[in-house]
């Protein structure tokens, strides 16, 4: 038999390796002993494909004005998620593919600063980041049972390429070259849909809050006047901590590895970051941790390391000086940037 087309163990087990530590309930699944926190008013819902945790440190202002504050940010933020999303055949997305080849689409100003970053991303990685690598479509992580065919994995990369998105700015349209070409924003849309969620927060007079969304976390204020605890996990053993983050104020965690939608084949995950070189999951970094005070300075960079790997992967970290960062190297090896290594306390 084809080893291409062997049976695979499919897991759906999702590991985030930024993990709030909120309280008793969360520090005791991350193995940390649980310690008495005031109390926080939280919401939760499931949103582009991950599970969504809102959490806010009251100051005084009511829990019903809180409430209101956090339902207005759960609108916001799910307007910006159907606009964006492949999997819905009405958003923004969807048209910009069907029309592939054929006609320019419409784009609204929010879509457009992210496909604007996106295509700037790409120019800066040499291709590494790629929000084309939609047109990868034999992969189907979630409800696959075996590796695609090799051949449609090569028909499909071809393609993929960033330089057949074209945008016009002054008109607010988008357009892809090919027909069969397609988009996929989960790389770049994730962070700024997390972060209107924290402006509309802000707008309702939230200073301190909390936004986690699969492990990327967006962080305000403070934790009734004490720090944020943020804890990053080892990606291979979930169980373990590498350590903990204390955060205050404007900062964002963005997390990126193999261990968020996979299956095992061939002796290997084969996970949902693909390099658009090759059309198949990277075989860099097990994980990325990223550490800022804004969301432009990360937002797709976690992907385009993961694809990079090692020593190109590192480079490109130490050109953004503002930026920290942890990587889980493939042999199992942590580097860190000097300021990440500063600012991660023993968990």
């Amino acid at each position: 038999m084809d080893d291409a087309r062997k049976p695979v163990t499919m897991t759906r087990r999702r590991v985030v390796m930024a993990l709030p530590l909120l309280g008793a309930a969360q520090l005791a699944g991350a193995g940390v002993l649980p310690t008495a926190a005031p109390a926080l008013q939280r919401s939760a819902r499931a949103l582009m494909g991950t599970r969504v945790d809102m959490a806010v440190a009251s100051a005084g202002a009511g829990s019903q004005d809180i409430d209101r504050a956090m339902d207005a940010a759960w609108v916001e933020m799910e307007r910006l998620s159907r606009m964006m999303t492949r999997y819905d055949e009405t958003s923004v997305v969807s048209a910009i593919t069907r029309a592939a080849g054929k006609h320019a689409v419409a784009v609204p100003p929010e879509m457009m600063a992210i496909l604007r970053d996106a295509q700037a991303l790409s120019v800066d990685t040499h291709g590494a980041f790629d929000i084309t690598v939609g047109a990868l479509r034999a992969w189907k992580f979630g409800e696959q049972a075996q590796l695609p065919d090799p051949a449609l994995i090569e028909a499909e990369r071809r393609l993929v390429g960033y330089r057949g998105l074209s945008l016009d700015a002054r008109a607010g349209t988008a357009q892809l070259a090919r027909a069969g070409m397609a988009l996929d924003l989960g790389g770049i849309a994730k962070l700024p849909i997390l972060s209107a969620g924290m402006q509309v927060l802000h707008a309702h007079g939230v200073d301190n809050a909390l936004i986690n969304g699969g492990g990327d976390v967006l962080l305000a204020g403070t934790h009734h006047g004490k720090p944020w605890r943020v804890g990053l996990r080892d990606p291979l053993a979930p169980e373990r901590m590498l350590g903990v983050l204390a955060l205050q104020g404007q900062t964002i965690v963005a997390s990126s590895g193999d261990y968020e939608r996979f299956f095992m084949a061939q002796g290997e995950r084969q996970h949902h970051i693909l390099d658009p070189a090759t059309g198949r999951p990277t075989h860099g970094p097990h994980g990325i941790s990223l550490l800022a005070r804004d969301v432009s300075s990360v937002n797709g960079l976690g992907a385009a390391m993961m694809v990079l790997g090692g020593e190109r992967a590192q480079a490109l970290i130490q050109q953004r000086p503002l930026v920290q960062a942890l990587i889980m190297r493939h042999d199992g090896s942590v580097w860190r940037t000097p300021g990440m290594a500063t600012a991660l306390q023993a968990a």
